[in-house]
């Protein structure tokens, strides 16, 4: 009880000043009704000879409304009876219907609602600092958040629905409520000591995040999307550090996977002197080898890192098998990469055109990379209004196989799915590979948790929207993580940890143990020691370039964790 004071005074300031000025007309209205009946009720009962005083007439009147009905006071005459009635259905209505929905609907429902809306958090401790403002919540921000905790990295989500927010803090996600087009909710949030700012909306709502920050934040770093070609200088104009447009670095990356260059090595990334590439093993030499009887390292000095095979990576032994479907991840230099080629490469051009289903942004992109590469590419869309004279296109649906015949599906090397919807990519997947089972195919995915799925459908290789847009943004936050190779592959840079110095890579057993490969290791003069033998021996200040999978890198890091703690 000692609380109820404390409570009513927070009703009172909660409910808003509109719905106190409902109550009360709804009272006054109600008390004169009271009255009125009471009048009513005193002369009556004088009509019929008994006399009562005022109290018992306001008496008689609630327990009739209120329907308790006591049956102490009754009218013996017919006019009597029917007040009684009237008073009766009145009081329901009134008192027993009314006044319980007004109560709820102007004063308890808005001090609930306020108690809810004052769980959300709206600003950050103080002391706060190097935490990444995420300045909306979806599918990408999701996975950009699992990236962040994987590296122990603080961030908070900006929600402007109260409720939202609720439901998110119960999710145990970071969140504030405010407005991304207001400053205050910058400063509330620290702005000035965060690590950066990503603006992942529309280009005109990501202009104004950016503009409205550097007004109180002119230092914090901003990361913004790009949806428009003709946004990108305005978002820097803005205030944007980094402007990046995901969409088309989507289809770039897919693009540079596509085999249809033949046998030779395809180059996906560089870490300094350091190229990463992918190499088919169809048509080469290599089919049918081990990789202790290809040679491969002696003959060039490269270091096969990895395998994909049917869109599984793989961590390569000297018994493993090179079969006509797999696809050899490479390290090494310019030079040993063209040793390579000389050697294995076979290479051999695919007379017909790569297709690409599905014109948007990221079909368009990947058919650039295809230009610049000399590979003849075709495009098949449905929306005449997309189609331009800049590449050749074939009007009509994927999913019709009289579209796909004419698009030339019969002799393509490759098919890239590129459309925006995952269910129709993963509809389009299963039949491309039902069509043409020797095919490569390459898909897109706008959700990171259809990856799976459209593996299982048939697709070789998969990347998604929301990894690339998380794995740069977090290469920017944290440059440990270099490149991402493809969906859940990734080369990240860690330093040597104490456990390994004076040992030799040999006797690490950082493969068997984590299934992460070392690719190259940078001292503390800046040599770069690309594919290191099993004789290298660590050094102290040492830095490792690490290929591995997201549980790979995982449970590398735990490794390390537990050999500091001792365990």
């Amino acid at each position: 009880m000692k609380f109820f004071p404390s409570e009513l005074f927070t009703i009172f300031s909660t409910t808003r000043e509109k719905d106190l000025r409902v109550i009360f007309r709804f009272l006054l209205f109600l008390t004169g009704m009271i009255a009125v009946y009471s009048v009513v009720f005193h002369f009556l009962m004088e009509a019929e000879g008994k006399s009562y005083s005022w109290i018992t007439s306001v008496y008689w009147t609630l327990t009739v409304m209120s329907t308790l009905g006591f049956g102490d006071i009754t009218f013996t005459s017919d006019i009597g009876k029917l007040f009684s009635l009237f008073v009766l259905i009145t009081g329901v209505v009134f008192l027993l219907i009314l006044l319980p929905f007004t109560f709820i609907q102007f004063f308890y429902a808005p001090w609930l609602e306020a108690r809810e809306k004052a769980r959300a958090p709206r600003d950050l401790a103080d002391g706060t600092t190097g935490h990444v403002i995420l300045t909306s919540f979806d599918a990408t921000t999701q996975l950009l958040i699992e990236r962040l905790k994987q590296f122990r990295s603080d961030y908070v989500v900006i929600i402007p629905d109260p409720h939202q927010a609720v439901e998110l803090h119960d999710r145990g996600i970071r969140v504030a409520v405010g407005e991304v087009g207001d400053h205050e909710t910058y400063l509330r949030l620290r702005a000035d000591m965060a690590a950066m700012v990503v603006a992942n909306v529309d280009d005109m709502t990501n202009t104004n995040i950016a503009f409205t920050i550097r007004e109180t934040c002119p230092e914090v770093p901003i990361v913004a999307n790009a949806e428009s070609e003709d946004s990108v200088d305005i978002l820097q104009l803005a205030g944007s550090n980094h402007v990046f447009q995901f969409k088309r670095m989507l289809g770039q990356s897919l693009a540079r996977r596509t085999l249809g260059a033949g046998s030779g090595s395809n180059l996906i990334g560089s870490i300094e002197t350091m190229h990463i590439a992918e190499a088919p093993a169809m048509r080469s030499v290599l089919e049918g080898m081990t990789l202790a009887e290809s040679m491969i390292r002696e003959k060039t000095g490269i270091n096969v890192v990895g395998l994909w095979e049917r869109g599984v990576f793989q961590t390569p032994t000297a018994e493993t098998r090179i079969r006509a479907s797999t696809v050899l991840i490479l390290a090494g230099s310019a030079e040993q990469l063209r040793q390579y080629d000389e050697r294995y490469g076979g290479r051999h051009v695919y007379d017909a055109p790569v297709l690409i289903l599905g014109g948007g942004r990221v079909g368009r992109a990947a058919a650039k990379v295809f230009k610049e590469r000399g590979l003849t590419n075709r495009i098949i869309e449905k929306d005449h209004s997309i189609i331009t004279g800049d590449n050749d296109y074939v009007e009509g649906s994927a999913a019709d196989i009289k579209t796909l015949k004419k698009a030339g599906i019969d002799d393509a090397p490759a098919v890239l799915i590129t459309t925006h919807d995952d269910a129709m990519n993963i509809y389009l997947t299963i039949y491309c590979r039902r069509l043409r089972p020797d095919i490569q195919i390459i898909s897109r995915a706008n959700v990171n948790r259809n990856v799976s799925k459209l593996h299982t459908a048939g697709a070789d290789l998969v990347m998604s929207y929301d990894s690339i847009l998380a794995n740069v943004i977090v290469g920017l936050f944290k440059p440990g993580r270099l490149l991402m190779l493809s969906e859940g592959l990734n080369v990240f840079r860690v330093p040597v940890h104490e456990s390994l110095i004076g040992r030799t890579l040999a006797e690490s057993q950082i493969r068997e143990r984590t299934g992460c490969s070392i690719i190259s290791v940078l001292d503390s003069l800046g040599q770069n020691a690309i594919s290191p033998g099993p004789e290298y021996t660590f050094r102290s200040k040492d830095e490792l370039v690490v290929i591995g999978t997201d549980e790979a890198e995982n449970q590398l890091i735990e490794i390390f964790r537990n050999a500091t703690n001792g365990e």
